[in-house]
């Protein structure tokens, strides 16, 4: 049933109109075959009923007074059914149906005036008017079951998309209070070990008279004081919910890149340049990638150094860093082994590429290559 409903659906408007004329038509020719005593004006008022049946879409009323005549031409008509069908399918107005209902049962029980030769007229009686009025209120009262199966329809959607608008706030209340909690974690937690790092090593590099120990403390304290700073910006983030009030801090482009590589601690050489017209994610991935190969390369290969080349080819732009084997054995550092998988995901999403993997001296390569207008 489902399924030939929705195909009827599919079938075109007008298609169904010209059906319905052709059957009203096909209706007026078979009932009027052979009958001789119908006028020449009679006949023509009845085609004018059924052609009218094509615009009763648009002028409902209008086409149920043209389909009128055809019932005093013959007993139950096709066309005045589908007319009545029509404005009940259509209309509000409860009296003016009724009127409608029983202008067509008065009409259905009287005789054409001239009917031949004979000029006999058939008076009206109570059987005939109560067997029209009952023909004529039956394709009411269906368009009126149509109409309100269509309220109903409209009326679930209704609700069922309030109810998908409640789930969804429900959802973002409950991801408010998840990222409100992880909001504190991380600043209750993670701020205060991270602070306690740049205090010990603003410490040693005081303390200590060696100058790579100095530099190496200077390092460690000054990457504390970055991280803080971008954990103060996420806890703000987290804490708003994803508002549309809150505004992003400004994100790192390829401006920052000699800043990144200054305060890298790893002996870095930043080589190659792109064009301005490089767009903005394009940039912020570049420089994530050149994050967080450096910051593979710190936990990995201790005492490597590291090589960052920017290159353009054709429409592409694209960064390379290649580091040098370990001078020293690497600490065991606790990780998320995520990384570079975030990156290849940021690289899809941009319609590049990505790629990781060790060389042939032992070192290792990262090469992002995305579109210059990526976005």
């Amino acid at each position: 049933m489902s399924r030939a409903l929705a195909l009827w659906k599919r079938v075109p408007p007008l298609v169904v109109d010209l059906a319905v004329v052709a059957v009203a038509a096909m209706d007026m020719l078979l009932n009027l075959w052979g009958v001789w005593d119908a006028t020449e004006l009679g006949l023509v008022l009845a085609a004018l009923g059924c052609a009218a049946l094509a615009f009763r879409r648009r002028f409902p009323f209008t086409v149920f007074l043209l389909s009128l005549p055809a019932m005093l031409l013959q007993d139950v008509a096709v066309t005045p059914l589908v007319a009545l069908f029509t404005l009940a399918e259509r209309s509000r107005d409860r009296r003016l149906l009724a009127a409608c209902v029983a202008l067509s049962a008065v009409v259905g029980s009287l005789t054409w005036p001239h009917v031949g030769d004979s000029g006999v007229v058939q008076p009206m009686t109570l059987v005939a008017f109560a067997y029209n009025l009952a023909s004529a209120l039956a394709p009411v009262l269906f368009g009126q079951l149509v109409q309100a199966q269509r309220d109903v329809r409209r009326r679930l959607a209704e609700v069922e998309e309030a109810k998908e608008h409640e789930r969804a706030l429900h959802a973002q209340a409950v991801l408010a209070r998840e990222r409100a909690q992880l909001a504190r974690e991380m600043h209750d937690v993670v701020s205060h070990q991270v602070s306690l790092i740049a205090v010990q090593a603003g410490a040693l590099q005081v303390a200590t008279k060696e100058a790579d120990t100095k530099e190496a403390a200077r390092t460690i304290r000054s990457l504390s004081v970055t991280t803080l700073d971008e954990l103060r910006t996420m806890v703000t983030l987290l804490r708003a919910s994803g508002g549309r009030s809150t505004q992003l801090t400004p994100q790192p482009t390829l401006a920052d890149l000699h800043k990144l590589v200054a305060s890298s601690g790893t002996r870095t050489r930043l080589t190659g340049d792109l064009p301005p017209t490089v767009g903005t994610p394009a940039q912020r991935a570049l420089y994530r990638t050149v994050q967080e190969a450096l910051t593979n390369v710190r936990k990995h290969a201790p005492g490597a150094t590291a090589l960052v080349e920017l290159w353009q080819d054709g429409n592409k732009a694209g960064v390379t860093i290649t580091n040098t084997p370990p001078t020293r054995p690497a600490l065991p550092l606790p990780g998320s082994r995520q990384g570079l998988v975030g990156l290849r995901e940021r690289a899809e999403l941009l319609h590049g590429t990505l790629e990781a993997g060790p060389t042939a001296v032992g070192g290792y390569r990262v090469r992002l290559q995305i579109p210059l207008t990526a976005d």
